[in-house]
């Protein structure tokens, strides 16, 4: 009997990189988080990437009893990937770096989540953690929607839900609306002595970072579970935007009119049963959807992704013994530091 193929997938995120390897009879060999391996935070440079990649890949593939360079085949689902042009052929390059060898592809993490999400099935799949964005399939035709960034997009994300969070912080400290529990939540989460401390906390000690704000939409959520009006029309909001990001998937890779799409989601945001509920409740008003919960986190989908397009697909009761295999996740993050409300 010859050796038995070994995948590697790979999610990146705003928060997190979390990586899984995959033993083609479906046995779960190795799954672990690690810092987030998004480039354009901090200095904006892909050494980021490549130092994020090259720890986490070596833990990872030591846990499964493996080596990189005995790895079949890969995929990497980087953040922002396809968003700066300059950055994509340096970014492509980066497995190899890490690999030693070019068994690989590389795509942006969206096609991980629907790949996980949907277990490659054509339909749509809605990212939401740090940043939001949509990835549909439709046979040979795939688009992907959203996913531009903190300065002017990722509506429905954590960030967005975050600097919405601070936004109302600051009407109600001001008396310019009427104070909720968010008030209060938000005081006690960030420590605040006076109101006016937010500005220093967000300016200079966090210096506007993407991941901090992010993580304001756990105490958000906790203030609308606290009874916060404000608090609870943003989750609703946040449903409501990434329900446009299917709409407009399904308009670019051609669905019919009658066609029932599939559709399921990934990311911390998403897992709020506030924002889930509405968004699965806005879709089936709207008819023609399949709302499905998730099938495989985005790295076991990001693996399987990877064996499929070596030629090495998983078979049915592969796919099964994925699929009842619980996670057991090393923290490789070397943090406490909280996510995106919750994963």
């Amino acid at each position: 009997m010859g050796a038995v193929n070994v995948f590697l997938g790979v999610d990146g995120g705003g928060t997190k990189t979390a990586l899984c390897v995959l033993r083609e009879d479906g046995a779960v060999l190795a799954e672990v988080v690690a810092p987030s391996c998004y480039h354009l935070e901090g200095e904006g440079t892909t050494d980021l990437t490549r130092d994020v990649l090259s720890a986490a890949v070596a833990t990872a593939c030591d846990l499964a009893g493996t080596a990189p360079g005995a790895v079949a085949f890969a995929f990497f689902g980087l953040p922002a990937y396809g968003e700066v042009a300059a950055d994509v052929p340096v970014l492509d390059v980066v497995p190899a770096q890490v690999l030693g060898h070019d068994r690989y592809a590389v795509d942006n993490d969206v096609v991980a989540g629907w790949a996980g999400s949907l277990g490659g099935a054509d339909g749509i799949g809605v990212v939401s953690g740090t940043g939001s964005i949509a990835y549909g399939r439709n046979g040979s035709h795939a688009a992907r929607v959203g996913g531009w960034g903190e300065g002017f997009g990722d509506e429905g994300s954590g960030h967005w839900l975050g600097v919405r969070a601070l936004q109302e912080f600051s009407k109600m400290a001001d008396g310019r609306t009427p104070p909720g529990p968010l008030l209060d939540v938000l005081r006690e989460h960030l420590g605040l002595r006076t109101d006016l401390d937010l500005v220093d906390v967000v300016l200079n000690r966090w210096r506007r970072s993407r991941r901090e704000v992010a993580a304001l939409s756990r105490p958000l959520v906790a203030a609308a579970r606290r009874g916060d009006a404000t608090a609870v029309a943003l989750l609703e909001e946040a449903a409501a935007e990434l329900v446009e990001l299917v709409v407009a998937v399904r308009a670019r890779v051609g669905f019919a009119d009658d066609e029932v799409v599939a559709v399921s989601r990934s990311g911390g945001v998403l897992a709020v049963p506030e924002v889930s509920e509405g968004f699965s409740r806005r879709l089936r008003a709207l008819g023609g959807y399949d709302v499905r919960s998730p099938r495989f986190e985005p790295s076991r989908g990001a693996a399987l992704l990877a064996a499929r397009l070596a030629g090495r697909p998983l078979t049915g009761d592969a796919l099964a013994r994925v699929e009842s295999t619980p996670a057991t996740v090393v923290d490789a993050t070397g943090s406490d530091a909280a996510g995106v409300v919750a994963n």
